[in-house]
């Protein structure tokens, strides 16, 4: 592995984390959003689906060397992380909040109103979760720099 793919593959999580971050802000502030724009119902909470990115397939190491052998013996190592979709909660999944309002103007013939199903405490935890995962691939760049600068300190 390169010394630009550790920052290249951390860099992916870095950006990852970021959208996953912003769509549960979104989730936040949409938790008493009892109609969309479209008019079909309340909001329904965002969540983001992440896949493996597509290795890059470098050239063909010539020769029996240390990195064409490595290469052989494990195969194509991860290149980091994109975003696959953000996909709503359907409501199958997590139903809807129904709450007795029946002065609300979207409330049904029986005076409950459908909130999101936004689960703030839930919302928090997945915050958090993402804020450290950000700081983590922040730290593994940030030593990925400290190593080159100390390989370069070690050739003069």
């Amino acid at each position: 592995m390169r010394f630009l793919d550790t920052i290249d593959i951390s860099a992916s999580g870095l950006t990852a984390q970021r959208l996953r971050m912003d769509t549960i802000a979104s989730n936040i502030a949409n938790v008493e959003t009892t109609r969309v724009q479209n008019g079909k119902g309340p909001y329904r909470r965002q969540v983001v689906v992440f896949e493996a990115r597509t290795p890059r397939v470098p050239g063909k190491i010539a020769g029996a060397n240390f990195a064409g052998i490595l290469e052989e013996k494990i195969g194509n190592m991860g290149s980091g992380v994109r975003v696959k979709e953000i996909r709503s909660v359907d409501e199958n999944e997590q139903p809807f909040r129904k709450v007795y309002d029946p002065s609300h103007p979207d409330a049904d013939e029986q005076g409950y109103v459908n909130y999101p199903n936004v689960n703030i405490v839930e919302e928090m935890i997945n915050m958090i979760s993402a804020t450290r995962a950000y700081e983590a691939n922040a730290k593994v760049i940030e030593a990925s720099k400290s190593m080159a600068m100390r390989a370069l300190d070690i050739g003069r």
